[in-house]
């Protein structure tokens, strides 16, 4: 088992900037992949970014070039530097592990952008 903690969400204006962390409670074997997912209200949950372990990016198109994610594999964590936020970015920030092709999930980050 491993457990995944968010931080890093809150409150900010349209066009602002947040940066959302994920920190797993021990290492991580490989294969593996890390990355986020959102869910609005109302809403599924929807994928945003993910890295593999290898360091290949992906990402939602309505993310692509405003959000970066990036991993400390020392610290066992990844991060989604999130600029020129819109209203529309508003969900709960989920973060997700993929280890030997099970899944884990964060409890969630709130994060409120407001026109």
């Amino acid at each position: 088992q491993v457990q995944l903690v968010e931080s890093g969400g809150g409150l900010v204006q349209a066009g602002g900037s947040l940066r959302l962390s994920c920190a797993a409670s021990r290492s991580i074997f490989s294969p593996n992949a890390m990355g986020w997912y959102r869910q609005a209200p109302g809403k599924q949950r929807e994928f945003v970014a993910l890295q593999g372990g290898g360091g290949s990016t992906n990402y939602a198109d309505s993310v692509m070039g405003r959000f970066t994610i990036s991993r400390d594999n020392a610290k066992n964590a990844v991060y989604l530097q999130m600029n020129s936020l819109r209203p529309e970015d508003t969900a709960v920030y989920y973060c997700n592990l993929v280890e030997y092709g099970t899944a884990y999930w964060g409890r969630g980050t709130q994060v409120t952008v407001s026109s």
